[in-house]
């Protein structure tokens, strides 16, 4: 069953969250995962934490192929590329 998560970015470091916007497609299609819709001045309407400035939609064939893509280390560099580049928050919502 697809599942979906929510990528909510506060960006700090645009230039290094640039070079991980050009892998991240790549990154997540090695799990089958893909961006749904995507907004770099998303409408927040509530927020409890720090207010993101990127929002991400993404699509996953299943809960575990949205582990494996967070756990894989051959992605460690491209994941540490999201985590340097800005504060992210990714939720897995359930299908």
């Amino acid at each position: 069953m697809t599942i979906q998560a929510l990528a909510m970015i506060t960006v700090t470091d645009k230039e290094t969250l640039g070079a991980y916007r050009k892998k991240a497609a790549d990154a997540l299609a090695k799990h089958g995962g893909s961006v749904v819709a995507a907004d770099p001045e998303p409408l927040v309407l509530e927020a409890a934490i720090d207010t993101p400035n990127i929002a991400a939609l993404l699509s996953f064939p299943d809960t575990k192929a949205a582990q494996a893509w967070h756990a894989d280390p051959d992605l460690a560099e491209i994941h540490a590329l999201r985590n340097k580049g800005g504060k992210s928050t990714i939720i897995v919502l359930p299908g």
